[in-house]
């Protein structure tokens, strides 16, 4: 009986130890190859991507090689652990890590995202706040996400690096934060828009404070994936506009979705601001050019249309003026909700142009009486009356 249960226990120990084994050993082989990326290919994340796609074929394996040499090799940056700017060029979040081999959230998520999307992988820098050990943290966070073999998961590469202890950063790879289910990092991973959290059921700010992350079907259901379809069709400030929408209906539960906010408005009222500059600018340069070509017309007209044109050449004359200052009446009432200042403006250079189409108007009406008439009866018609620059008549 002894060796009986000697042998029983011996056998349940060796398969724990080997199943062990087989969890810790299942990317060795990738991660050896990743790691074997030599130094002078690390320049850039073309470089980094084209050994990638040289050396892995499938997605899965891509990705793997992406996370652990970017979570191996790039070191957390203590000293900045707070400097956090969402709004730095992502071109200069990828440079700075590859050039210092140090970063924060944002360097490693760009850095990833970038090197992904370079091997051929659909994926997304994603912007949100964590919470840890039930505590939500008062400064924002950054993670991935990419679409493999038609499934979207989630990498934070800075989780996965290690972790910060008494203000000392150290180097442990975390395989946790790798290939995550959408369902499993909601649990501490808040994206600011929903649409990132890849859930048909997403879950509010006010429930991830609660820890009720779970899939509540009661809600209405959200189609992330056409979601994200649209998104990537749209430009840059309706995508900006329906984030807006989605982070103000998700709740501002905290600072960081208030300053989240706050910086899309803002983007928004500057982009509206820019546009009705353009459109009144444009419609200025509109009206300018149609004045100077009207007095174009009312220049020839002094000189009695010498030297000579066709009926149609001439009627042109009057045509182009008449239609530039169309276009501008046109794009002053593109502009929405003006300011006071605008609204002004506006205003004198709407009558500017009314006051000039009448004159076009009375020229367009001369020019269908001179067409009507013999050529002997025309010349007489120049004697009746004098028109002067800007097309106002003299009599």
């Amino acid at each position: 009986m002894k060796l009986i249960r000697f042998t029983l226990l011996f056998i349940l120990s060796t398969n724990t130890i080997f199943a062990q084994k087989a969890t810790l050993n299942e990317f060795s082989e990738i991660d050896k190859k990743a790691l074997q990326l030599p130094d002078s290919l690390t320049k850039t994340t073309d470089q980094i991507a084209g050994y990638i796609n040289s050396n892995f074929t499938t997605d899965k394996d891509k990705s793997r090689a992406i996370f652990i040499w970017i979570a191996t090799n790039i070191q957390y940056d203590i000293d900045n652990m707070y400097a956090i700017n969402f709004y730095e060029k992502r071109e200069d979040e990828i440079a700075k890590a590859l050039s210092t081999r140090k970063g924060i959230c944002e360097n490693y998520a760009s850095l990833f995202t970038d090197i992904c999307k370079k091997s051929g992988i659909k994926s997304f820098v994603i912007e949100g706040y964590t919470k840890q050990n039930g505590f939500a943290d008062y400064i924002p966070h950054a993670w991935s996400a990419a679409l493999i073999d038609g499934s979207w998961f989630l990498f934070d590469p800075t989780w996965g690096s290690g972790y910060v202890s008494g203000g000392k950063f150290f180097k442990k790879i975390n395989n946790e934060d790798y290939k995550a289910s959408p369902a499993k990092l909601i649990k501490s991973h808040m994206p600011f828009d929903y649409l990132w959290q890849f859930l048909n059921y997403p879950v509010t700010n006010q429930e991830f404070y609660e820890g009720k992350t779970q899939e509540n079907k009661t809600k209405p259901y959200f189609n992330f994936i056409d979601s994200i379809q649209v998104y990537e069709n749209q430009n840059h400030i309706d995508q900006i506009i329906s984030s807006a929408y989605r982070v103000e209906k998700n709740g501002v539960k905290n600072s960081l979705v208030f300053d989240r906010l706050r910086h899309l408005k803002l983007e928004i009222e500057n982009d509206r601001q820019m546009k009705t500059m353009n459109l009144y600018n444009s419609a200025v340069a509109e009206y300018n050019e149609g004045v100077n070509d009207l007095n174009e017309f009312v220049h020839y007209w002094n000189k009695q249309f010498t030297p000579a044109k066709t009926d149609s050449a001439i009627q042109t004359m009057v045509d182009v003026p008449w239609n530039k200052l169309k276009d501008a009446k046109s794009k002053l009432a593109q502009i929405s909700h003006p300011d006071a200042n605008t609204t002004n403006l506006i205003s004198q250079l709407s009558k500017s142009i009314d006051n000039v189409s009448a004159q076009i108007t009375e020229q367009q009406d001369w020019l269908k009486v001179y067409f009507s008439k013999s050529k002997s009866k025309r010349k007489s018609m120049f004697y009746e009356r004098k028109v002067s620059w800007f097309g106002i008549p003299l009599n």
